[in-house]
């Protein structure tokens, strides 16, 4: 396929606010794209090269971008920096100075979907010494045979900033319209999705073999997405929710997805990056399984067995870091509390209900650093409300509370596990969002150059971030330093294009990361978009920072309804 008439097509979607007319452009699109593009196609709609796990980063920055444009277009690179202040988008910029370019090309040609795919991953995997003048030289070459359209996307790519507004449930739906004219196929494409985590792996199978979708099955090395628990704020409501369970400690660890095959082993954080060079001694633990392959969960935590003794996330999540690591793993021990397990010698587990999985974990461990996770059956509130007071005792954070017939709901916010925390029976409770933006230190602040941040929430039915707190508070002076310093990197110019906002930060970022807020109550606001009902949203009252959570991904992030479901809590009380 042609790229110019794939930048023709992201032009006409960026025209389009309605999803439903989205998915209807992209899946006219993806009629005319045959089985041997339709992966590079969807990585590109996705704005990625490869799913998560691979780690694959083009790692170029404004700059480097900016004198690529400036070689290609003959402009000098400060005109170029003039006219991107003004735009606010680089892929907007190029976009005009190529159309006013002072040089043509000798020899351009059209490039199609593979070409295009191909010069930039070219351009990801370049490394070494000399290697961003390397990037600068590729990106130049490719924009050299540029449109001014596809210029704009291919820039944007580059930089990381697609701003088509396309999400993954846009691209599932396409897919099922581009082959059925309905949604038929959706659930059966997403379950697929979840299960292996790369949506352009999906796709080539759905155009190849789309019988197969239907039997789509999870295997070693494409790590799932992780299931994602509800929040009720009661053992009460629990039970009436979902009667005889089996209640875990709830760790406040690093969740880790672990496969084996074989004498190969990797390890999968919830954000899908691979991290098996963080824990050598977990790797050798796991090597000595009898089983031949292997898929499962647990939570990594630093812990002193001899003093019975939990280590807090921050000292765990220490470990997270390439050197060092050998003398990191004597200083905090680990053990993985294994708790779920989704595959086993060939055999998909996912579908398999929660108690018969535990009773083959059980076969299995605990075998050294991989132990069991603490379970308990039980059958009323006042059995729950005991686990839930002995975790916090062992100075934990909850339960968890699981669904003893339910499968494994792989990328899905089901009631299969409900979590109750210690907060949540108290007036501080505390929720996890995502940076969109902050603001500049005024006052005894102004020397960070860091005020505070604007965070997010999600909304699923409308799939739109709204914000529901300006986060002025909970910060020590270095973490100011240190937030600044990460955020100033993925500044952009406009908001993201899924965000719903009344409230503007001095500084818009990329939504990457996630932070947890504790707060007081929920109030109603005319400030804030979360939940927003006849001009006033859901806010968080005096929030502060607890932490950042680096292991955690937009996926994972507290939604409104549970916003709406604290609020009513509270009010209850």
């Amino acid at each position: 396929m042609n790229f110019r008439a794939v930048a023709e097509v992201f032009l006409e979607i960026e025209k389009r606010s309605g999803r439903l007319e989205m998915t209807d452009i992209l899946a006219e699109l993806f009629k005319k794209t045959s089985a041997s593009d339709i992966d590079k196609l969807i990585y590109l709609t996705q704005g990625i090269l490869a799913p998560p796990y691979e780690g694959i980063d083009l790692g170029m920055g404004e700059q480097f971008a900016i004198r690529a444009i400036a070689a290609v277009s003959g402009y000098p690179k400060e005109q170029i920096e003039n006219h991107y202040k003004k735009s606010g988008d680089l892929g907007l910029t190029v976009e005009e100075v190529m159309s006013k370019r002072k040089q043509q090309s000798l020899s351009s040609a059209e490039m199609d979907v593979n070409f295009v795919y191909k010069s930039l991953l070219k351009i990801a995997k370049t490394g070494g010494a000399g290697s961003q003048d390397l990037k600068v030289k590729y990106l130049t070459e490719l924009l050299n045979n540029s449109s001014p359209a596809e210029a704009r996307f291919i820039v944007r790519f580059v930089l990381g900033r697609l701003r088509l507004g396309v999400g993954d449930p846009t691209i599932l739906d396409a897919l099922s319209f581009s082959k059925t004219g309905d949604k038929s196929l959706r659930a059966e494409l997403e379950r697929a999705y979840n299960v292996c985590s790369d949506l352009g792996y999906v796709a080539k199978i759905f155009f190849e073999f789309p019988d197969k979708i239907s039997k789509f099955s999870v295997q070693p090395f494409k790590p799932l997405q992780p299931a994602l628990a509800e929040r009720l704020s009661t053992p009460e409501v629990i039970i009436e929710k979902i009667g005889e369970c089996a209640c875990e400690f709830k760790f406040d660890g690093f969740r880790l997805q672990i496969h084996k095959r074989g004498s190969e082993v990797e390890f999968y954080s919830r954000k899908l990056e691979k991290m098996t060079h963080m824990f050598p001694e977990v790797v050798e633990a796991v090597s000595k399984l009898k089983a031949k392959e292997i898929i499962f969960e647990g939570e990594a935590l630093a812990y002193n067995e001899k003093e019975n003794k939990y280590y807090s996330f921050q000292q765990t999540i220490q470990r997270k870091r390439k050197h060092g690591v050998d003398k990191a793993s004597k200083e905090l021990p680990l053990n993985v509390f294994c708790f779920d397990i989704l595959y086993l010698d060939g055999k998909d587990l996912t579908e398999t209900p929660y108690n018969e999985r535990r009773k083959r974990m059980e076969k299995i461990f605990p075998l050294g650093l991989l132990k069991l996770s603490n379970r308990k059956l039980v059958k009323t509130a006042k059995e729950l409300d005991m686990q839930f007071k002995e975790s916090l005792k062992e100075g934990l954070e909850g339960i968890m509370a699981k669904d003893l017939n339910a499968p494994y709901t792989a990328g899905k916010r089901k009631f299969a596990w409900i979590k109750l925390k210690k907060s949540y029976g108290k007036s501080v409770d505390t929720i996890d969002a995502i940076i969109v933006g902050y603001y500049l230190g005024r006052g005894a602040r102004a020397e960070f150059e860091f005020g505070g941040l604007l965070a997010a929430v999600y909304n699923e039915d409308k799939r739109k971030l709204e914000t529901v707190a300006r986060i002025g508070s909970g910060y020590s002076e270095d973490e100011m330093r240190s937030i600044q310093e990460m955020l100033e990197k993925i500044k952009t110019e406009s908001p993201p294009s899924s965000l719903d906002y009344k409230m503007e930060p001095d500084f818009w970022v990329e939504p990457k990361y996630v932070v947890e807020i504790a707060f007081d109550e929920i109030t109603l606001s005319p400030t804030h978009t979360c939940g927003e009902r006849d001009g006033r949203g859901y806010a968080l009252r005096f929030p502060r920072m607890l932490k950042m959570r680096s292991d955690k991904s937009i996926n994972e992030i507290t939604t409104v309804e549970e916003v709406i479901i604290l609020f009513e809590r509270q009010n209850q009380h």
